[in-house]
């Protein structure tokens, strides 16, 4: 984009080259320098030597859409998905939640309808991943990247909905129709008819800072992930603490080790300039007495996911300030909102083994739900479960 009245390029701008994988060579420039240091290392890593300058549409929503078509264009939409970070951030280093939790519903059919038209302009045939980003304050939207292959998107949607993309899109690669490929999960409905959830299913990467020691721990545009985890629950607080245990990095709550050392100073950079503990951050401004307003002018996280993370830190301190054993209520509240055992025992000061009594005793089991690709429409034959401290245990219908 260039300003009409210096003639000069607008900056923040995206550079991108052509031919690499997870944004490899690329970054964001915020000034003439940035922009000419980063353009011959993207010339370098570039098979075909170009780049792509963008607009830096800071702020904006990154939302992706996995859709299917056949030969007979009968297109679905797989699974839709909201990340948590703002654009700016690679999709493989930023934490994904599916389905969306802030679209309203015009804002999901807009986007549900372009990348259907989207998929049929290309031709593609199987399965394809459509990014997307929505400016929060307005319908406006842009087409990010397409990726008429089966992606790392793609595996998280297929296990998130029980809808195996990759077995479908093989079977239309060699002349089947939507239509004519039966539903491996349910076994009695096909595979046009799009799946649907009733739970949160939510993903965040996983670095090897860890053993990097001395690595830049910013993230960006470049993907620095290695791996990820994927947690389900019937909430998004649920599936949060269940994914933060998953990381293997010790962590079995949102407090990180050695942050209370942080300065303000260095709170407020690794909330400007997101790292792979943002998320930690984030909790600890609130610990400071930081409103969900003054955190989403620093990061543009939406409001809503913030003001979920401050309810799981009030109850956090809530819970900290309880020493001893709890009563019934409160330890089914706690497990309700995503605690385990262990952190719940750290916080209280008790033994582990003090939570676990007590939850066989009171009856505080978790029980198990189905992911079944139809949220319980039509029987499954095949379908997987996920824990949850609910009442119905679906497993026990089998």
């Amino acid at each position: 984009e260039i300003e009409r009245t210096t003639g000069q390029p607008a900056y923040p701008i995206i550079v991108r080259p052509a031919y690499t994988l997870g944004g490899t060579g690329g970054g964001i420039a915020y000034s003439w320098e940035e922009l000419h240091d980063i353009s011959v290392r993207g010339f370098r890593m570039s098979m075909t030597q170009q780049l792509l300058l963008e607009r830096y549409l800071l702020g904006w929503k990154e939302i992706e859409y996995e859709v299917m078509r056949d030969g007979n264009d009968n297109c679905i939409t797989i699974c839709n998905m909201e990340n948590f970070d703002p654009m700016g951030i690679h999709t493989g280093d930023s934490i994904v939640i599916a389905p969306s939790q802030t679209l309203t519903d015009k804002e999901y059919q807009m986007l549900r309808t372009a990348s259907l038209k989207i998929i049929r302009a290309l031709g593609i045939e199987g399965g394809c991943n459509v990014q997307l980003a929505l400016d929060p304050k307005s319908f406006r939207y842009y087409v990010i990247e397409v990726n008429p292959r089966v992606s790392r998107s793609s595996a998280l949607a297929s296990k998130a909905t029980g809808y195996p993309i990759a077995r479908v899109a093989a079977k239309i690669a060699v002349g089947l129709h939507l239509d004519e490929i039966q539903n491996a999960v349910t076994k009695r409905t096909l595979a046009c008819f799009e799946p649907a959830l009733d739970y949160v299913v939510l993903k965040i990467p996983r670095w090897p800072f860890d053993k990097f020691n001395f690595a830049d721990r910013r993230v960006g545009t470049q993907m620095k992930a290695t791996g990820e985890v994927m947690s389900i629950d019937r909430t998004f607080e649920g599936a949060l603490m269940k994914a933060v245990r998953s990381l293997e990095i010790g962590q079995y709550g949102l407090k990180l080790k050695g942050v209370n050392d942080w300065s303000d100073m260095k709170l407020e950079e690794v909330l400007t300039h997101a790292t792979d503990q943002r998320l930690f951050a984030i909790c600890e401004a609130f610990r400071r007495g930081m409103d969900v307003e003054e955190i989403h002018q620093l990061t543009y996280i939406d409001p809503w996911f913030l003001q979920k993370v401050k309810d799981l830190v009030e109850l956090e301190t809530e819970y900290r300030a309880h020493k001893g054993l709890p009563d019934e209520e409160l330890l089914r509240r706690a497990k309700l909102q995503g605690f385990n055992d262990h952190y719940l025992a750290e916080l209280w000061g008790i033994k582990e083994v003090e939570i676990r009594k007590l939850r066989k005793q009171w009856k505080i089991q978790p029980a198990y739900k189905m992911v079944d690709t139809c949220a319980a429409e039509f029987e499954a034959e095949t379908p997987y479960y996920y824990s949850t401290y609910e009442q119905e245990n679906e497993l026990a219908l089998v």
